[in-house]
């Protein structure tokens, strides 16, 4: 690890001018960054720890139409939160399978968002609910839509002295249908080597996020009918680009993203006939 200074704000101003700076990088629960500086993967002139600052909520609430998760709440929150259990499951399921307790204890969701991992394990949830994520700066706020959030392994589109204030959904206006999959190469601790939700809705649309399979989380869209033929799943499944890596190969990772996409197809639906 390298010699760095270390700052903790207190308020938005503060921590938007500090993160202005050449070299300055944010911490919110630290899982991912801290494992980075141990490897010398970055290496910053300045730490920034945001858990201090008062503007960036920790709670979530509904508010009217949407379910809004401040930028400091914790994976465990998730797991254990009445609203995101009943609204979208998915989520809570994702979230419950980010590293180890200790660490769903620590890593946030913004956090997971901002690292930009190909295989960050909620990053598949929120496209498939449509999520929107609030950027601000003690000047502005803005509200990115989840699929345009991601730019490449580790980039987003957040600016200078920008910070993810909170994460947004849509609650669903009727019952919905959705599954949650994941492949790893053992059970526990490891990241994806594919990752998927799925979201059906009665109007016969289906939405599908997919991880580890592209250079960013990815977001497919269909619909019932075309997904009753193999070129209709052939079609949903041509936005993803498998790579060969150490934790996959490619074609395992296409074989596995067309089971467990099918599988997840259908345990959405038989929980959306159940529901309706």
């Amino acid at each position: 690890m390298t010699w760095f200074e270390y700052q903790r704000p207190q308020s938005l101003g503060e921590a938007s001018d500090l993160l202005r700076k050449d070299d300055s990088v944010a911490l919110a629960g630290g899982t991912d960054l801290l494992v980075a500086l141990r490897h010398r993967a970055v290496r910053p002139a300045l730490v920034v720890d945001l858990k201090s600052v008062s503007d960036i909520a920790e709670g979530i609430e509904v508010e009217g139409d949407r379910l809004r998760i401040g930028g400091r709440v914790v994976m465990s929150r998730l797991t254990r939160n009445q609203h995101v259990g009943r609204h979208f499951p998915a989520l809570a399921q994702a979230a419950a399978v980010v590293g180890s307790v200790q660490i769903r204890n620590r890593a946030t969701l913004a956090g997971n968002l901002c690292n930009a991992s190909p295989a960050a394990d909620t990053a598949p949830a929120l496209l498939a609910y449509g999520a929107t994520v609030i950027a601000s700066r003690p000047d502005t706020t803005r509200s990115i839509p989840v699929e345009e959030f991601f730019t490449g392994p580790g980039t987003t589109v957040l600016e200078r002295g920008e910070i993810v204030t909170a994460v947004e959904l849509p609650i669903p206006p009727t019952t919905i249908g959705s599954a949650f999959a994941r492949v790893t190469r053992r059970r526990g601790v490891d990241l994806a080597s594919v990752s998927l939700a799925c979201i059906l809705d009665p109007s016969g649309r289906a939405r599908f996020g997919f991880g580890a399979v592209g250079p960013t989380p990815l977001l497919a869209e269909s619909t019932f009918d075309e997904l009753a033929t193999d070129e209709g799943w052939s079609r949903l499944l041509a936005v993803t680009s498998p790579i060969t890596d150490v934790r996959a190969g490619a074609e395992y990772r296409r074989a596995m993203l067309h089971v467990h996409s099918r599988r997840a197809f259908q345990a959405a639906s038989e929980q959306l006939r159940a529901a309706t």
